[in-house]
């Protein structure tokens, strides 16, 4: 399965860029699984996980060719 991971903020900057593809991620625990393997220092970092412009929690399973956004917290003014 593809999959698409958009990253933004400080996410962005600790994998050096805005964007990965994936392939055989199947959903968000395995996508988090992966990364923090790959990348130990996102696994310090708090984030939220978006597919196809939702926001999700949970161990949710992707859809062929789908859109994930990992987000940082942000706030308002």
């Amino acid at each position: 399965m593809n999959v698409d991971i958009l990253l933004f903020g400080q996410l962005a900057e600790i994998i050096g860029t805005k964007s990965i593809r994936l392939t055989e991620i199947t959903g968000t625990k395995q996508l988090a699984d992966q990364l923090h393997k790959t990348y130990p220092a996102l696994s310090r970092h708090l984030y939220r996980i978006a597919i196809n412009h939702i926001l999700v929690s949970g161990d949710i399973d992707f859809e062929e060719d789908c859109t994930v956004a990992l987000l940082p917290p942000f706030s308002g003014g």
